[in-house]
């Protein structure tokens, strides 16, 4: 046969799930025409299919083959300088996307798509090697190669500057300016810059309908009304989706609650949708819930008969706007309850997330309309482990840390995306105040932490008292708290995971809120944890309490002992009370189901949201303390005659989803 007829052969054999047989097929056919002038296509395809097979070395081979056939065929250099990358030899794969990116003088048709691939996988083994700057420039290649048709590479580049406290952010992009690289962010991102709260729902809104789209086929209501009579005779099906049930902080929090269930009236069902890597949390979560189903392999028609098969009532998703999500799954709709919890700090703007669980710390009463989803509140939104480590492995000793001995030590191991040229001048004006102090940071990189310092030299603070702290595991990083003082926290985007890590070691955090879900969050778990005075109302009181602590250390004992002291009564960490609650508005929604109520989200006019709100200048003023806020937006809106009269209820726009 010809290369036509092989490769629809080949194709029709892999699509039926017989890889083995097409990759074999490939190998056939190449023994039997080693002089076909098409001969390194078809070894090309035969390392493609092998390399899915996870027979990387045949892979190799293939590829190698076919280069050897027609080194201007550049397809494979780039496909093996990707197993060269799996393998671990970062430089032979950079070498070979080198070599392709290097060989194309005329940029047209193809040679712009090979291009591409090849400086994305560039920028993916930089960046795993750290490498955060020269990673920046190559998706900053690729942007401008391929002007405003790359979301995810616009969306990759902003991330990639977070993490390097490259400021500001937004600095001009093959041909897009500052609002429209905003109207690009990915709301993950947004989260991290901005505290603006009606923004961050239409980027989410524009987002999930770019992204992911309306599917071809969806269940609607009427789809699961048979369950209605089902359900009193049987217990509530709960299913958790999430790629983080593992040796990660949403795993970390989530270990203990799924053994605590009532399993007379629920049965749980974890869907994992992760990396295929083994780890003690992951199997600790596997061996507490009755189902754990890994749907890592499955595509979304595959899973989706799955969730279906298993008649999953309300379906938890723990990714939200997260990597690793399966989002598209979840707009097919594989449950008639679907709830948006703990992965990602605020509202999807989707369709079909009907709840959105808080807290009234992060939620406030009266401040509903900056989510699409149903507003319903735990006593604190934040499980906890109770049996996380208690950092009994040996401390490191100062010194040993790099810290010095009798110095108040200040530390924020949150990400370095997570910091803002705002937060960033208050923890200066802080240590400016108090001599000798050091502020301990989580290591990024070194020409991050490079940056850092230079910019603490800038606002008059010697830069070695900016002591960065390596990477490490979870028991030693938690048994090295013990070597702080006080947790200052960041905005817009503070602490989570790291605030209860702190917490649950005693040491005090001190916190400023602001708007949106992500800004309050920290702010909800300092006060669980019996600690209301150190949840600030302005940055400046933030500041000077600070100063007060970092002069008086003294001061800081009695909160530790507070700390320590209700690891086992706080309501931080209470969690069989957080999982009877949790039922409780799982019961709720499952009446609202029944009963023809369930939440219908709003979505009406948010593109003009998000025009609106890209135009701001977020870079020049913090959105979080501007007083009027509201009056800004409606003001904008009004302007705009995006919606009719303002209704009583203080919504921003009308319409229904």
């Amino acid at each position: 046969m010809g290369i036509a007829e092989l490769v629809t052969r080949a194709q029709a054999l892999a699509a039926a799930g017989q890889m083995e047989a097409a990759a074999a097929l490939y190998r056939d056919w190449a023994a039997r025409h080693p002089d076909d002038p098409a001969l390194q296509v078809a070894q090309f395809n035969h390392g493609v299919l092998l390399a899915a097979l996870g027979d990387l070395a045949g892979a190799a081979e293939a590829f190698a083959t076919a280069i050897r056939r027609d080194p201007g065929f550049l397809p494979p250099w780039i496909n093996l300088g990707a197993i060269h990358a799996q393998l671990g030899a970062t430089a032979q794969a950079m070498g070979h996307w080198s070599h392709v990116t290097g060989s194309l003088a005329g940029l047209t048709g193809d040679s712009v798509t090979w291009k591409v691939t090849a400086l994305k996988q560039m920028a993916q083994a930089l960046e795993g090697g750290r490498l955060l700057a020269e990673a920046e420039a190559a998706l900053r290649q690729i942007a401008e190669l391929t002007p405003g048709t790359q979301r995810d590479v616009v969306q990759h580049w902003i991330s990639l500057r977070q993490r390097q406290c490259a400021w500001p952010l937004l600095e001009p992009l093959a041909g897009m300016d500052r609002a429209a690289l905003l109207r690009r962010i990915a709301p993950l991102s947004l989260a991290n810059y901005a505290d603006d709260p009606m923004l961050q729902l239409a980027c989410a809104a524009a987002y999930s309908r770019r992204e992911v789209g309306t599917p071809a086929e969806f269940r609607t209501e009427a789809d699961f009304a048979h369950r209605i009579a089902e359900v009193p005779g049987r217990r509530l099906r709960v299913g958790y989706l999430s790629s983080d049930l593992r040796d990660h902080a949403i795993g970390h929090l989530m270990a203990d609650m799924f053994g605590l269930h009532d399993r007379a009236g629920f049965e749980v069902f974890a869907y994992y949708c992760g990396i295929a890597a083994e780890d003690d949390t992951k199997r600790r979560i596997r061996g507490s819930v009755e189902h754990w189903r890994d749907i890592g392999p499955l595509d979304d028609e595959a899973a989706l008969r799955l969730m279906l098969q298993d008649g999953i009532d309300i379906l938890v998703d723990v990714n939200g706007h997260t990597r690793g999500a399966r989002t598209k799954l979840l707009s097919r709709r594989p449950a008639p309850v679907i709830v948006n919890w703990l992965g990602y700090p605020g509202s999807m703007g989707t369709p079909y997330h009907h709840y959105i669980i808080a807290d009234p710390v992060i939620v406030p009463e009266g401040e509903e309309r900056w989510y699409s989803e149903k507003v319903l509140r735990l006593p604190c939104y934040q499980p906890n482990d109770r049996q996380r480590p208690l950092g009994t492995e040996r401390a490191p000793t100062r010194e040993e840390a790099g810290l010095p001995e009798d110095a108040t030590v200040f530390c924020s191991f949150n990400g370095t995306q997570k910091i803002t040229p705002f937060t960033f001048a208050r923890w200066m004006a802080i240590l400016r105040e108090v001599p000798d102090s050091v502020l301990w940071l989580l290591k990024s990189c070194d020409t991050v932490d490079e940056r850092l310092r230079a910019r603490a030299a800038e606002a008059g603070v010697a830069p070695a008292r900016l002591v960065f702290a390596p990477l490490a595991p979870n028991r030693e990083h938690l048994a090295r708290y013990a070597l702080a003082d006080l947790f200052l926290d960041t905005l817009p985007y503070g602490a989570h995971t790291t605030a209860s890590d702190a917490l649950w070691m005693g040491v005090p955090v001190l916190t400023v809120p602001g708007r949106g879900f992500q800004a309050r969050v920290c702010a909800s778990l300092v006060r669980a944890a019996g600690l209301p005075e150190m949840v600030c109302d302005t940055p400046e009181d933030y500041v000077r309490r600070a100063v007060d602590l970092g002069q008086d250390r003294t001061r800081l004992a009695p909160l530790r002992a507070r700390l320590v002291a209700g690891r086992r009564g706080s309501l931080l960490f209470d969690t069989p009370r957080l999982v009877r609650s949790l039922e409780d508005l799982f019961r709720g929604m499952w009446a609202d189901f029944a009963a023809g109520r369930l939440p219908r989200p709003d979505l009406a006019n948010l593109d003009a949201c998000l025009e609106l709100g890209a135009a701001i200048n977020h870079d020049a003023e913090e959105t979080s303390f501007v007083a009027d806020y509201e009056a800004r937006w409606r003001a904008a809106l009004a302007r705009r005659h995006a919606f009719s009269p303002l209704p009583a209820d203080g919504r921003f726009w009308d319409g229904a989803a």
